[in-house]
Parts: C-alpha cells; sequence; structure tokens
C-alpha cells in the first residue's frame, strides 16, 4: 500500500470499498491525498456489519485513525459479498411463494433444461457427460398454480386469458399463506397483456379477500428470452436476494452511524453498482468475483495493456476471466446453485481450488483429491481453535516454509506448524509412503496443476496463446501459488499488486454507479439490409423506455436523474450462430433518411453498429469465422444510466535503487521447492520502495499475503506498487 503520512490533519477517507468473502473480509481505503490501505478481517455470517467494521479498523490501523475521525469525506461507499449467494448454496431463503404460470407448466421449475443439470461441472464433468444432477427445487411443486391463455413467440394472442383460472389459483395461493405471488407466463416478454391482466385480477380478489401481498411480474423483473432462466430468475430474486435487503440496510446503516455520509452502493454482476434500495437485486448476487475483473481492467487501462488474464485464489475457489484488447465479456447465461440464469453478468469461469479446500486420500483410487469442500475462514488443521479435522492446502503451504504461522493476518491467527505436520504426516503422507514435505508440496503441485490448466483452457479455447496475455494474480492466496499456476506458460508480464488480497474490493472502488436494463427484441436483417429503417426505428423506441425506467431507478433512490450518462448497446450475432456479442453505441437515437443509392429508407448508424460488431468479431475469433452474408439477428437492446463517481488513482512513486533497504529485511527462512530446501531471504512487503528487485529464493510478506518468489525467480517492485514477477 502507499506508504502513509501520519500527520493528524490528513486521511479524510474519500472511498471505502469492502469485499465479504466466505473467509475473510477486505476493506480497500483510499484519503483525499489519493493513498490507500487494505483491511482484512474474519467474516461473520450473518452479522455481516461486525467483519466490515473490523476489517475497516484493520486497515485505518495502519494510520492510526477510527472511522469516526476520518468518515466523514466519504464520497463513495461500495459493497460487493456473498451473503445472497450463500442463502441460495445453503437453502436457507424464503420458500413460501406463491407461482403461477401457464397451465401444463407447473413443473417447469423441478425439470428445467438439459443445459442446467451439467453446466456447472467442471470441465472432464462436461466432456464426459459423465453425471449430471437436478438441483433441488426451491419451491414446493403445490406452490406452482396454472392458468390457461397463450400468448405465441411474436407476441401474438394465441388463446385469451381464462380469467376464471385466475381468480381460482389466486385465492389457492392466499389460503396457503405465501408472502408474495410470481408471475411468469410464456413469452410476456414479447406482450405482457396477459401477466398484466393477471395482476389486476388478483388486486380484485386481494380486496375481496381482505389481504394485500406483493406480485411480481417476469416481464417487469426481467424480460428476456428463455423461459426456465426467467423463472428462476423470478424465484430466486424473492428467495433469495430479497431477504438479503435487510442485512443490506443494515451495513449502511451501522457505517452511518460510524459518521459516513455516502450511501451504500452494491456491486453487480455486470460490472455497474447499485442501491440496496433497488427495486431488483439479483444482479448483486455474485458481486464479489466481479471485483476483480472491473479493477483488471483498471489496470489494464492505466498500463496500457492489450490483452489481459486475471487469477484470483480466495479461499475456496479459483476465479479466472479474460480482457481481450481491453474489451471485457459479458455472459447472458449462468448458473448459480444449480440454476441457469438470464442476467447479465461479466464472463469469468470458477474451479473449486482455494486455499482453504480439503486434501483427503482416497482409499479405493489411490490417489489425492481436493474439496469440494473448504475450511472457509476455519483456515485448516494449523489453527487449533478452528474445530478442522482434515488437511487444507493452508496446513501445506505452512510447513513448506511458505506462510509465517506467527504473522497470519498480521499475528491474529497464531497457526501451530508442527500440528499441520502430524495431521499431513497421518492423512496424505502415510499412505504414500512418503516424507510429509514431499507429499505436502506434491498435493501443491497437484492442485497448482489444476489451477495452470484451467488458466491455459480457457486463453485456448478462444485461439489465443498465454504468449499474447499478461497475466495478473490477486486475492489472498493468489501471491502465494502464482509461480505454481504460471509455470510453463510463457505470459508476456506476470503482475502481482501489493493489495492483492483486496483487489477486489479495489475493483469496487473502481466501478461505475450505474443501473443497466435488457429486453428481448429479435429483429433480423438480412443480407441485403433490406429492414434496417424497421430495425432502427424500433431500437431507438426500446432505448428511449430503458432510460426513463433507468432514470425512475435514480431519482427513487435520490440522485438528480439528469446527472446520468446514458449508454445504449446491442447484443447481435450471425444470422443462425448460437452466442452474441455486447456492441456499445454512440449513439442515443437511429435516424432514417432516404438513401437514392439504395432506393429505400436507410440508417446510417445502425449500418456503422453493424460495422462495429463485424469488427468485434473478428478481433475476438478471427477473421475467417465472420459470417456477414448470412444476415444479422439483434437479440437485445440494453440500456445502462450512469452517475460518475470518485475512483481510485494508482500511486505514483519515485523509483530507488533495485537493492531493497536492510530495514525491509526479515532474516532468513527455510523453504522447501523442487524437492529441496533453500535458505530463502524474508522481507516485509509494505518496507520495500518502489524499484527494489527481490531474487529467490524469497518470501515477502504482508498480514494478509505472501508472496513466494521461488529459486530462479525474481520480482521487481514499480513505481504504482505492482510487483511484476519473471523467471532468471
Amino acid at each position: 500500500m502507499v506508504k502513509p503520512n501520519n500527520d493528524s490533519k490528513q486521511h479524510l477517507l474519500k472511498a471505502i470499498a469492502l469485499d465479504t468473502g466466505g473467509t475473510m473480509t477486505d476493506s480497500f481505503i483510499i484519503d483525499e491525498k489519493g493513498s490507500f490501505a487494505v483491511g482484512k478481517a474474519l467474516t461473520t455470517g450473518k452479522e455481516e456489519y461486525v467483519g466490515i467494521l473490523n476489517s475497516i479498523s484493520d486497515s485505518l490501523s495502519e494510520w492510526d485513525k477510527s472511522l469516526e475521525e476520518t468518515g466523514a469525506g466519504v464520497e463513495a461507499l461500495v459493497y460487493s459479498g456473498t451473503a445472497m449467494l450463500n442463502r441460495l448454496l445453503e437453502r436457507e431463503g424464503n420458500d413460501n411463494i406463491g407461482v403461477i404460470v401457464n397451465a401444463g407448466f407447473e413443473d417447469l421449475h423441478r425439470l428445467g433444461r438439459a443445459l442446467q443439470c451439467w453446466m456447472w461441472l467442471d470441465y472432464a464433468g462436461r466432456l464426459h457427460a459423465r453425471e449430471h444432477e437436478h438441483p433441488q427445487p426451491l419451491i414446493h411443486r403445490n406452490q406452482f398454480k396454472g392458468v390457461r391463455g397463450r400468448i405465441n413467440f411474436w407476441g401474438d394472442e394465441l388463446i385469451p386469458l381464462y380469467e376464471k383460472d385466475v381468480v381460482e389459483v389466486v385465492n389457492q395461493l392466499l389460503d396457503m399463506n405465501v408472502d408474495c405471488i410470481c408471475v411468469c407466463l410464456l413469452c410476456s416478454y414479447m406482450n405482457s397483456r396477459h401477466e398484466m391482466e393477471v395482476e389486476r385480477i388478483a388486486k380484485q380478489v386481494m380486496k375481496e379477500y381482505g389481504k394485500e401481498i406483493p406480485i411480481i411480474l417476469s416481464s417487469e423483473h426481467n424480460p428476456v428470452r428463455g423461459e426456465t432462466p426467467r423463472l428462476n430468475a423470478l424465484l430466486i430474486e424473492q428467495y433469495a436476494a430479497e431477504p438479503s435487503r435487510e442485512q443490506l440496510i443494515a451495513i449502511a446503516k451501522k457505517l452511518k452511524d460510524r459518521g459516513v455520509p455516502a450511501p451504500l452502493r452494491i456491486l453487480t454482476s455486470y460490472g455497474g453498482t447499485m442501491s440496496p434500495y433497488a427495486k431488483s437485486l439479483i444482479p448483486t448476487m455474485v458481486s464479489g468475483p466481479i471485483g476483480g475483473m472491473i479493477g483488471s481492467k483498471f489496470i489494464a487501462e492505466k498500463y496500457g495493456i492489450q490483452n489481459l488474464v486475471s487469477s484470483d485464489v480466495g479461499g475456496t475457489s479459483f476465479d479466472v476471466g479474460l480482457t481481450m484488447e481491453k474489451y471485457v465479456p459479458t455472459k447472458w447465461e449462468s448458473s448459480l446453485g444449480g440454476f441457469i440464469l438470464n442476467i447479465p453478468m461479466i464472463a469469468l469461469d470458477s474451479i473449486g481450488a482455494g486455499t482453504g479446500m480439503y486434501v483427503r486420500y482416497n482409499d479405493i483410487s489411490s490417489r489425492l483429491e481436493f474439496g469440494p469442500e473448504s475450511a472457509g475462514y476455519k483456515i485448516g488443521v494449523c489453527n487449533e481453535q478452528s474445530g478442522v479435522e482434515t488437511v487444507t492446502m493452508t496446513d501445506c503451504s505452512v510447513i513448506l516454509g511458505y506462510l509465517n504461522p506467527d504473522y497470519f493476518l498480521g499475528g491474529k491467527v497464531p497457526l501451530n506448524k508442527k500440528r499441520a505436520y502430524n495431521y499431513i504426516e497421518d492423512q496424505i503422507a502415510k499412505p504414500f509412503n512418503a516424507d510429509p514435505y514431499e507429499a505436502a508440496r506434491g498435493a501443491l503441485d497437484l492442485i497448482e496443476i489444476n489451477m495452470k490448466n484451467h488458466l491455459n483452457g480457457m486463453i485456448q479455447g478462444l485461439g489465443y496463446r498465454p504468449e499474447n496475455y499478461t497475466l495478473i494474480s490477486f486475492g489472498g492466496g493468489g501471491p502465494l501459488h502464482v509461480a505454481g499456476y504460471s509455470k510453463g506458460l510463457s505470459f508476456q508480464n506476470i503482475m502481482i499488486p501489493e493489495w492483492a488480497a483486496a483487489f477486489s474490493a479495489y475493483g469496487c472502488a473502481c466501478a461505475d454507479h450505474s443501473y443497466r436494463h435488457e429486453i428481448s427484441v429479435d429483429l433480423l436483417i438480412d443480407p441485403d439490409r433490406n429492414m434496417t429503417s424497421f430495425v432502427a426505428s424500433m431500437i431507438t423506441s426500446t432505448w428511449r423506455d430503458l432510460k426513463i425506467k433507468i432514470m425512475n431507478e435514480f431519482e427513487k433512490e435520490g440522485r438528480d436523474p439528469n446527472e446520468m450518462e446514458f449508454r445504449p448497446s446491442l447484443k447481435l450475432q450471425y444470422y443462425g450462430m448460437l452466442d452474441d456479442l455486447e456492441v456499445h453505441s454512440p449513439y442515443e437515437e437511429l435516424t432514417i433518411e432516404y438513401s437514392e443509392e439504395l432506393d429505400r429508407f436507410d440508417s446510417v448508424e445502425l449500418n456503422d453498429l453493424l460495422r462495429r460488431y463485424d469488427d468485434l468479431f473478428e478481433m475476438i475469433f478471427r477473421r475467417g469465422t465472420k459470417s456477414p452474408e448470412l444476415g444479422y439477428h439483434i437479440t437485445k437492446a440494453i440500456g445502462t444510466g450512469v452517475v460518475p463517481v470518485p475512483k481510485p488513482e494508482l500511486p505514483m512513486l519515485e523509483l530507488s535503487s533495485e537493492k531493497p533497504n536492510d530495514d525491509a529485511s526479515k532474516g532468513l527462512r527455510e523453504m522447501y521447492w523442487d524437492k529441496k530446501w533453500y535458505n530463502a531471504s524474508i522481507w516485509e512487503m509494505k518496507l520495500l520502495d518502489a524499484g527494489n528487485v527481490v531474487n529467490g529464493p524469497a518470501v515477502i510478506e504482508a498480514p494478509a499475503t505472501t508472496l513466494v518468489v521461488p529459486p530462479n525467480y525474481r520480482v521487481k517492485l514499480d513505481k504504482h506498487r505492482i510487483f511484476h514477477m519473471e523467471v532468471r
């Protein structure tokens, strides 16, 4: 972090970014001078604000200040976390929900789609189709009620809505005492008439019944194509996201009580931020890993890096995302808790490979296996107070000399190296008749090879090579394992920010305050582009509607909607393709003019957007795969409203000599690598100066993370306090 100036007049905070994971809660704070500090504390479950306040206190300890003394100047307060996702994964949400669907589709939630059964599997599971599993339904079957009536794919009414059916099922759900009613009818994203009729009739029935509960329509909540993911998104919103609203509001109130004036904003899966009072919270369910991707994009822009691969090693997972030519892809269909959803999400992929992952010997296969469970905040058997009885990756790192057992979280959690050694000897060394140190290193090798294969597979899957990319490593375990999982992959550069442990929180601070609304349009443009004028008018009309909705969102939370910058975009694909790409538009309106050359009305702006799509497609997938001769399919119209917020600046320090100061040295420690013991030099990370070079074998320690520099490697700290690793 930037070394603080402890002048009592300084350190009025400007921004606070928070990332609450399953194990640790990270905080990233920035003062009015651009200095920043990182804090870390154990996550505190249902009283999440306790861990957050502890983490902020930890970051402020660098400046010997309290939040009450420094919080009055905070202009940006951003949160990301896993509370909603954990509620879904652990099936601890509100299942007292009534659902109205088309008659005959009452089992849609239980049946799902084929893709839903396997898309969450690892690569081998998907490739060999060796397993599949239907997720446990969120809502009991008898809470799904069907009504007759049908809208077709083009939005035409085929069968009128049977109003008597609606009256009957609403009465049934009210008798069941449900908390709310979700309505998801077929093709309502094209024509919401039937859903609106259901709402109107339901309100009349409630008035007669003498009870009023919320009614949520899929056509308002998520008006996009895909019946199964649209229904899942609607249900998960009420099951897991809505019950978390109270906790988010509690965090906001606790911070306000401590003197922080800025409103709390929650990071979204598409890279913006929204208020905890927003109408829909489901875009915030996977906010944690997304922060790292936003931070990576920010770094790519500052360093002028064209292709960047981000790698985040946490306590339970290894998350990888790609930035190509400064383009961060957004995927549409994703899986949460086994359910397929159609919410926009920055594209990244995860595997279970974190520092808290359990390591076990399998008696049947006679080999080591990892996870899928993780010790999480309990760390491992080295943490005597944890009650953990199974070896974790952290235990292996402790006995091999990578981690200082007296400096974990700055010494707040003492680790027992001898206890870790005994458990490793008993559980994974004896079955192989191996030396415990060799067994521990072998376990780390296996999981780092798994990380490496995942990383390499994502890059080569797009037709690129690691040589085309710079790697950035972060997360509490990233600097610890980066040398292992990047071994043999010839990246242009390997970057490790000094604040790697809180890099996702840093990414939160880089995110815009924004709302994003999408709607399926399914507009076709033939190869001769005969319908461009019609398509252009439909898109312009849709963008106007989306802009009004987003302005209303800002107005509800007390923001002046006139501050908003509206950013329209389109999702396109060549006709007949399965996947689309998002193209950002510099135009809010697509004009229509008569073209004498074509002897018809045409849109210059729409043609320009089609050209931009061609260029983007070529940039990502190369020229040979372009197919403009097939025509174009515009799948979705998208509107994003952005209000500017203060963002962090990278530190800018003067470079000193390559030789570190003696003050930064902490002596020597034995470290095991490649079946040998080495006397590794030990360094305090925050005492190294910009320009310093550390040659391996070495370990660079900080309270929140540890950077391992193996033999024949070296790292150099640049003027922005980012380490660059290379093989000597």
